[in-house]
């Protein structure tokens, strides 16, 4: 069973032999491209990978792929999101 507190460790990309820099490419094009296609392909097969794009939504992470998707598709989803409704002080 994967707890809210452990699915960064059964996450595929912490396994052996998986560089962590993939994660992180300079850009989402040219050559950098193939790197977010790699990433996404190991989040592809991940078992966490809900949790970690909820996780990546929740804290406003701004860079790497985080649950197969890209800081651009984040934003994306950030702005679909329902946003919970706030009271203001009077």
């Amino acid at each position: 069973m994967i707890t809210t507190e452990s699915w960064e460790e059964a996450a595929a990309c912490r396994e052996p032999g998986i560089d962590p820099e993939l994660f992180f490419p300079v850009s989402e094009t040219g050559l950098s491209a193939g790197e977010v296609t790699a990433a996404k392909a190991i989040c592809g097969r991940c078992l966490v990978t809900a949790q970690c794009l909820d996780w990546a939504l929740r804290v406003g992470e701004q860079d790497g792929v985080w649950g197969a998707t890209t800081p651009q598709e984040r934003r994306l989803l950030r702005r679909d999101r329902p946003q919970p409704s706030r009271r203001h002080a009077a």
